[in-house]
């Protein structure tokens, strides 16, 4: 009876650290860092033409494991009104919200021009937010003014 009660605690003990040593020491669930960004474009107080698509160029890091990035865009009216206007002359203001993966990466660089600016956009000030969140749900983000505006605005970035 002693004998199996020795073997059963010999094999427990084996069991308990393969198992425990099986765990991966760089478990996400340890991955406490926030991603970083490197938002190249569109720069702060960019001006960026109605009816067109936004430059969007970007680096995004991470010590583990990136996860994927949004982008958000949404109007920053601080005096707006609520008038009527004729169906023909109606404007909105422009919302976005966009999410891509960057799974498998640690690194990631990003050249897009996929949003398009829709050609009935209110002109004025609007914030983008660019957010990236790792594997392991940790998130940062950055904001930019930018300007939407109907005048012809010189693209260099290509």
């Amino acid at each position: 009876m002693k004998t199996n009660n020795f073997l059963f605690y010999i094999l427990s003990f084996v069991l308990a650290t393969f198992f425990l040593s099986a765990c991966d020491k760089d478990d996400e669930s340890n991955d406490t860092s926030a991603p970083e960004i490197e938002l190249l474009a569109p720069a702060e107080g960019a001006h960026l033409q109605i009816g067109k698509a936004i430059h969007f160029e970007a680096n995004f890091s991470d010590n583990s494991m990136l996860g994927s990035y949004k982008i958000a865009i949404h109007d920053n009216f601080d005096n707006h009104g609520h008038g009527s206007k004729s169906d023909t002359e109606k404007s909105t203001a422009f919302e976005y919200f966009g999410t891509w993966s960057l799974e498998g990466q640690k690194n990631a660089y990003i050249h897009q021009h996929d949003i398009t600016i829709p050609e009935k956009t209110i002109p004025g000030n609007y914030h983008m937010l660019v957010y990236c969140t790792d594997k392991a749900g940790n998130e940062t983000y950055v904001v930019r003014n930018i300007i939407l505006t109907n005048e012809e605005v010189e693209d260099l970035h290509h």
